[in-house]
């Protein structure tokens, strides 16, 4: 008889497969099932649940409460992440119907919390500014720092796209400055974005007199961009670690994320008046409606602007 890791693992392990192989789905995608599943086997492990068959929706509503409140283990989620980890255990159990490991689905009837509309956190062009300008110059990772912020803000590219890239797609940017930048972004789909003159600036300084130090360091030769200490491709964790490290040099206290410099991109250029079709086409959404967020984002800015300005907008100066 399987022990418990083994049989629960083992139904994992064919989903993922199949996420995989039938799906096709991307490695970043099938990792947050990944994690999002281990969590769920090891709350089924703790009621003590061997196999598929032996969970009870019940099980599921209880997992879902954890997530959502929390325990002495875990902080509370927020409704997006509960949310994801719903639809990650509701379709979970779905394929464990369509490969017969069960014979009904206790999780047919999850669904997932609504979520406020949540605002990305942007940075002003003040605080993107004093980011960058913080940098130093003088060393090889100084060098690649201010180039890797230079490229995420003045691409507006994500920052995996960003990491993606080979030396040789840089300089051909470089030469071809008219051309810009080919980048791959979700589901392999190519799109091209402009390289500003700040941008080329800070890579050919890092390809010139900062990446040449690194990738010395490489056991193995690599094409990649961006590299770590080790010479190797720098990680996408180390790259969001680098930015947050250099916001709190720079004084930027707010907590940002890896995509904060991207939404700032966003909302810089629809302030400044571009139209938000060509918003949509240099981030690479599929839909007019994900950008349309941003325009949230600056009509929230305004009114923070008018209360906080505008003399008759706030509550001490209304005529008694």
């Amino acid at each position: 008889m399987p022990n418990t890791r083994d049989a629960l693992s083992d139904w994992l392990e064919s989903y993922l497969d199949h996420l995989s192989i039938e799906r096709g789905l991307s490695v970043n995608t099938i990792s947050a099932y990944r994690r999002d599943l281990n969590r769920y086997l090891d709350h089924l492990r703790g009621l003590g649940r061997a196999r598929p068959r032996e969970i009870t929706s019940s099980d599921i509503t209880s997992f879902e409460q954890r997530l959502a409140g929390g325990d002495n283990e875990h902080v509370p989620l927020a409704a997006s992440s509960v949310g994801r980890a719903v639809v990650a255990v509701r379709t979970f159990h779905a394929f464990a119907l369509s490969e017969g490991l069960v014979s009904d689905d206790v999780a047919s009837g999850l669904h997932p919390p609504t979520a406020g509309k949540r605002l990305p956190r942007t940075l002003t062009i003040q605080e993107v500014t004093r980011l960058i300008e913080s940098v130093e110059h003088d060393s090889a990772v100084g060098l690649r720092d201010a180039a890797l912020l230079e490229m995420l803000y003045g691409t507006g590219a994500r920052i995996s796209e960003v990491l993606g890239l080979d030396v040789d797609e840089l300089t051909r940017a470089l030469a071809e400055p008219e051309t810009g930048l080919r980048v791959t972004g979700k589901g392999n789909k190519q799109r091209m974005v402009p390289l500003g003159s700040h941008a080329a600036s800070a890579v050919d300084a890092w390809l010139v007199r900062g990446r040449p130090a690194l990738a010395a360091r490489a056991k193995n030769f690599t094409a990649a961009l961006f590299l770590n200490t080790r010479g190797a491709r720098l990680s996408r964790q180390s790259a969001w670690e680098i930015l947050r490290t250099r916001a709190g040099r720079a004084g930027i206290t707010a907590d940002i994320g890896p995509h904060s410099l991207r939404h700032s991109f966003a909302t810089h250029l629809l302030e400044g008046g571009a139209d938000i079709r060509v918003v949509q086409e240099l981030l690479g959404h599929a839909s007019v409606s994900t950008t349309q967020i941003y325009t949230e984002v600056t009509a929230q800015q305004l009114r923070e602007v008018y209360a906080s300005s505008f003399r008759r907008a706030r509550d001490d100066n209304k005529h008694e």
